[in-house]
């Protein structure tokens, strides 16, 4: 991931608990920035109903041929694949060059900061995410009852966090929100760490009231939407902070690339 797409709005990819299958959308937007190196152009895209609101985006692309036409500027359409693990654009076309007068967006701009909470962590004491000031945080948001990604996510953090370099892994921490604080107390977090090998020396599982929860999911932009049949729909994505407790990375779904991750932690950490 190049290194202004930590600064992108944060991606609303609803995966069900289940096995979600593969859907494509049809999309319009304008391109911003174009990182052929990486494979991925941003794109200030319209609302894609049902999925995600109108927002800037960092996209992976199917092939970096449909990189070579593009421009900054240029309006497009194209067409974006969601699975369970992915989201990419398989074919972009311009429809309008760029407007007159259009220039490409510069720099990007200072990090947000992560917004600051209190919850109660896997050991029953009150934890505060700006005590861990000074390190670098992984955060993400799972359910201890989830049939689909959660387990994969946790099992992916747990093998990358064993598989962190001694002086990346001293100043690193992570830290594992509960989607469903009415049923995950402070036992059912321990119970599900152990079971997928998490370090609980370095990380941290929370919950809390649910109203303290949801004021957290509402802060980092994390919907859920409980289904008919009781699952709990929710967005899969995880954040880096920096030890100054600024955004810098936002990891869109179950794809955890072990290298990337490690290379962005020397980075801030740096």
């Amino acid at each position: 991931m190049g290194r202004w797409a930590s600064l992108l709005a944060a991606a609303c990819l609803a995966w069900a608990c289940g096995v979600p299958a593969t859907e494509t959308y049809s999309v319009r937007g304008r391109v911003e920035r174009i990182d052929a190196a990486a494979g991925q152009v941003e794109i200030d895209h319209q609302d894609i109903a049902g999925f995600m609101p109108a927002m800037k985006m960092n996209f992976d692309v199917a092939s970096p041929e449909l990189l070579e036409d593009l421009e900054p500027g240029s309006h497009v359409r194209f067409e974006l694949e969601r699975s369970g693990t992915t989201l990419r654009v398989l074919s972009i076309e311009v429809v309008a060059p760029p407007a007159a007068g259009f220039v490409p967006p510069g720099e990007p701009p200072v990090p947000e900061s992560a917004p600051d909470f209190e919850l109660i962590g896997h050991d029953g004491e009150p934890f505060r995410l700006s005590s861990l000031r000074g390190r670098a945080v992984l955060l993400d948001f799972v359910f201890t009852r989830c049939k689909g990604p959660c387990p994969i996510l946790t099992a992916a953090h747990a093998r990358l966090q064993r598989r962190l370099p001694d002086d990346v892994a001293r100043r690193t921490h992570f830290v594992s929100v509960s989607l469903d604080p009415e049923h995950d107390r402070p036992q059912e977090l321990r119970d599900y760490a152990r079971a997928r090998r998490a370090d609980l020396e370095g990380w941290t599982f929370c919950t809390g009231a649910p109203t303290d929860v949801q004021e957290v999911l509402d802060a980092y932009h994390i919907g859920t939407v409980r289904t008919p049949d009781g699952e709990l729909d929710h967005l899969v994505v995880t954040f880096l902070i920096g030890p100054d407790g600024t955004i810098e990375r936002r990891y869109p779904g179950l794809e955890i690339r072990d290298e990337e991750i490690i290379a962005d932690l020397r980075e801030v950490l740096t």
